[in-house]
């Protein structure tokens, strides 16, 4: 079979969903499913959930005459990449600490798997295919159940010595502050997620039914209203203190923004780059161009792309 007819199976498995796709070497998602991550019922019934994915994508697959050429997980927590193993996990995925998912994968599909964070996947898929794929170093932030990040360097993720950088939602930015499921308080997480987003309008007493979701949080504050429109500004400047950390530290050529949040565009992302530019020292409001934030161009196909894409990268 010629080489147009390969393809491998991508999965994004965050705290809430699981996300998952045949992928082309394109970076062409042919085929997609989006399954409820169900963490609650711990690491081992999680393992059979991806198990059942991947064979119902490989089924899918062989029917439509496409090649497998492996599978590819970007998985939330501190990944090996070079063990295919997931060391570290917070209360978001409880009892997914220690998961050994390369070996058990690859045993029970007989497919060869690569494992990696799922911040670290979904900013391999900007860079190969999405937003950032005009720039050798930017920095990619996701916004979700928690906060991930990645730092792309030369068009490949930047994962530090035992490859768990990018653990950028438990940097501090309050010191003292809320606790954080990772054990530390005042971590950017317990400020800047969607999840923070939530607790915040549930502290806005008499709210509960107007501001009940993200959805209904920006809608409200479209319309004009008050206690959600300050919810907005507010969840924009804790935003903007952790990015115009990053920008500080790596003073990269751009910054791309992941996560459902995205998809509220500029009436968002002008708040949050107005916070920025308001928290950066004077020498990077001077430069010639500022460094652009923009939202994610794969959407919720960045994570299921980026997994894969060392399959193909490396071999064109």
């Amino acid at each position: 079979m010629s080489s147009q007819g390969e393809a491998a199976i991508g999965l994004d498995l965050g705290g809430t969903n699981i996300k998952a796709g045949l992928v082309a070497r394109d970076g062409t998602v042919i085929h997609r499913l989006s399954l409820p991550t169900e963490a609650h019922r711990g690491g081992e019934a999680l393992m059979d959930r991806l198990s059942e994915i991947v064979l119902a994508l490989r089924e899918h697959a062989m029917k439509h005459d496409w090649r497998i050429r492996g599978v590819g997980v970007g998985s939330a927590g501190q990944v090996s990449r070079e063990k295919g193993a997931v060391i570290g996990a917070t209360a978001n995925l409880p009892g997914w600490a220690g998961m050994e998912l390369a070996v058990r994968l690859e045993s029970r599909t007989g497919l060869p798997v690569a494992v990696d964070n799922d911040a670290n996947a979904m900013a391999f898929g900007e860079a190969w295919a999405g937003a950032g794929r005009e720039w050798r170093d930017f920095v990619c932030v996701t916004l979700g159940t928690g906060v991930g990040g990645c730092l792309i360097l030369d068009r490949e993720p930047y994962r530090g010595r035992d490859g768990f950088a990018g653990e950028f939602g438990h940097h501090v930015v309050e010191h003292g502050g809320i606790p954080c499921n990772c054990g530390r308080t005042g971590c950017w997480e317990q400020y800047a997620s969607v999840t923070a987003l939530m607790r915040m309008t549930r502290e806005i007493k008499g709210e509960a039914e107007l501001l009940a979701t993200p959805t209904k949080v920006f809608g409200s504050a479209r319309e004009g209203y008050g206690p959600a429109l300050t919810l907005v500004n507010e969840y924009a400047n804790y935003i903007a203190i952790g990015l115009a950390n990053l920008i500080h530290l790596f003073n990269p050529q751009g910054i791309v923004i992941g996560g459902a949040v995205t998809q509220q565009g500029d009436f968002l992302f002008d708040r949050v780059r107005g916070a920025v530019a308001g928290l950066l020292l004077p020498v990077y409001k001077d430069a010639a161009e500022e460094i652009p934030i923009v939202p994610a161009a794969l959407g919720n196909d960045g994570g299921v792309i980026g997994a894969v894409a060392g399959y193909f990268i490396k071999s064109d």
